[in-house]
Formats: structure tokens, C-alpha cells, sequence
């Protein structure tokens, strides 16, 4: 199985197009002091053929064409897009569904919540309709074989995984009912590989602890560093945990809780652009290198 990690920033990518903090600023010196990142979005695929991805953010047409080079044989149209998995109704995870529009009949794995709150608040299903079409798929908590859009075997199994977080903030005010985040695990039965991809997260329950023991990949919420980091840069006034996303730094936090696990791969995603771990020199950065694990950058390939 490889893994592709196809944006690693959160909502509003890095450095943020409105924002001028220091770490965004740091990012557009010559030379730069962190690396561009496009927001988040993770390629999955058997083959390198064919591709199934977690999210979709408003960068998913631009990510896409990074591994879409050729269209089918014999068409002057196709894509190697097989599916997209939502662990969320966040917008930098589903605007790049409406970007998808001149494609056919897209495949998506959400929840019946999160499918509601796209179809309600959305209504993405009465726009895509007019166009693509979009047939929806509740992902499995046991561990099913994803399937390509012909219907053939991917030789890849696919398993929702119920984390903590919170409805998205268009619901203010909204009775929601349900679970609004998960996570994924994504198996390679040829190889016995096992990604975790948790791209947000409010808190560690018993399911997640115990898929992270289990995994050889580890793909985690890297959004905050600390929980005050917004108020204190100044570029906003929500807390990290008000927003559902437990920080990477703070005691107790994201960092301690996967330094210690045996994964080969323990790798921050979803990291906001005030984050001081996307500065390659920054104290926070050696701390999270200190601690075994890795910020993400876009373009970063696995194998498992």
C-alpha cells in the first residue's frame, strides 16, 4: 500500500492567505524558514494506478493531478480518483467535492451524520445532482474490501474508526445528534500493512489507543501546538479544544500520547498555519523530532 500525503496543513493552507504571523511570515522569506503546504488530504492506493483519498479539501483538483497524469486508454476524460473518504463536514474537508462537479458519479464513505449535515447545510447532494452525481457509502466500524468504481476489488480494507470532535462551526446553534468525526484504518491484508489516519481530535478513547498500538502508519491532528496558540498570536480568540482538536504540545497533549508507540511512522497532518512545529528550526520542531515522529509535508510518500 502506498500512502501519499497530499496536503498536511488545515483549513486555509500554509502560509494562509490572509494571515501574517510569524510562522506564515516566515514561510514567504527567500529563502523560506517552513515549507508551503496545501490543506489536508491523504492519497491511498494498491497499485499506484488507482486512488482513494481521505478528504476534500478545496485543493483536491491541483492534489489530484500530482498523481493523474494519463487518462484512461482509448478517453479523452478519466481520472485514477476512485473514492474519497470524509472524516468530517468540516469545509477544508468537503468544498473539494463541489470542485469534482465535471467528473461522474463520485464515490464517498461519510457517516450518516456527516452525509446530513452536507445534504442539509449544504446541500450538496442537490448540486452535485445536477452534474456528477454523488452516491454516498456509510464506512464500516468492522473492516470491509474497498471496491473501485467498476465494482472490482482493491485488494484494500477499509474501517471507520469514532474519535472525538465536534460538529462543524455552520451548525452553531443546530441539535446534532451523532458522530461527527472518525478516523480511518486502511489495511494492506498482502503486506499486513495498517495505516491510522486521524486527522482530528478532540480527546484518546479506548477504540483509538487501541488501533494506534496496532499501527504501522500513524497520520495525526497536528492543527495546535498549544491550546491558547490563536489567542496568543492574535489571530483569533477560540481555544484549540473549543474547536474540537487537542494540542500537540500542551501536557497531556497529541505528542504524548503517540511518541511512545511502536510505529514506524508517527506523522503530524492538518497543522495550522500558526503553528510553530511547521518552522524547521523551531524549538517545537526538534521537540516533535526528539519524540520520534515527523511534520508532514506535501508530496511525503510511504510504503507499507
Amino acid at each position: 500500500m502506498k500512502v501519499r500525503i497530499l496536503g498536511a496543513a488545515a483549513g486555509g493552507g500554509f502560509p494562509q492567505w490572509n494571515c501574517f504571523c510569524e510562522v506564515c511570515e516566515a514561510a514567504r522569506r527567500s529563502p523560506p524558514a517552513a515549507k508551503p503546504r496545501m490543506q489536508s488530504c491523504i492519497g491511498i492506493s494498491s497499485d499506484s494506478k488507482k486512488w482513494f483519498v481521505i478528504n476534500a479539501p478545496p485543493d483536491l483538483a491541483r492534489q489530484i493531478a500530482s498523481f493523474n497524469y494519463h487518462p484512461p486508454a482509448n478517453a479523452k476524460r478519466g481520472t485514477a480518483l476512485e473514492g474519497i473518504m470524509l472524516t468530517n463536514a468540516d469545509l477544508d474537508h468537503t468544498l473539494g467535492l463541489f470542485l469534482l462537479r465535471e467528473g461522474q458519479n463520485l464515490n464517498v464513505w461519510a457517516t450518516p451524520v456527516i452525509k446530513n449535515l452536507l445534504c442539509k447545510n449544504l446541500r450538496i447532494d442537490a448540486v452535485l445532482g445536477s452534474y456528477c452525481g454523488i452516491n454516498f457509502h456509510t464506512p464500516p466500524a468492522v473492516p470491509v474490501e474497498l471496491h473501485y468504481s467498476d465494482g472490482s476489488p482493491s485488494s484494500l480494507l477499509m474501517g471507520a474508526i469514532e474519535v472525538s470532535g465536534h460538529a462543524p462551526r455552520y451548525t452553531a446553534g443546530e441539535a446534532v445528534d451523532g458522530i461527527t468525526t472518525i478516523g480511518y484504518r486502511i489495511v494492506d491484508p498482502k503486506t499486513g500493512g495498517r495505516l491510522v489516519c486521524l486527522p482530528d481530535i478532540a480527546s484518546f478513547n479506548h477504540q483509538v489507543r487501541h488501533e494506534l498500538q496496532n499501527a504501522d502508519v500513524v497520520l495525526v491532528d497536528g492543527t495546535f501546538w498549544s491550546d491558547d496558540e490563536l489567542i496568543r498570536t492574535g489571530t483569533g480568540s477560540l481555544r484549540a479544544r473549543d474547536m474540537g482538536h487537542l494540542p500537540v504540545g500542551d501536557a497531556g497533549g497529541i505528542l504524548e500520547n503517540v511518541s511512545h508507540l511502536k510505529a514506524k511512522h508517527k506523522i503530524f497532518i492538518h497543522i495550522n498555519n500558526t503553528n510553530p512545529m511547521l518552522l524547521e528550526n523551531s524549538p517545537q520542531r526538534k521537540a516533535v523530532e526528539q519524540a520520534g515522529c515527523v511534520v508532514g509535508w506535501d508530496s511525503m510518500e510511504i510504503e507499507i
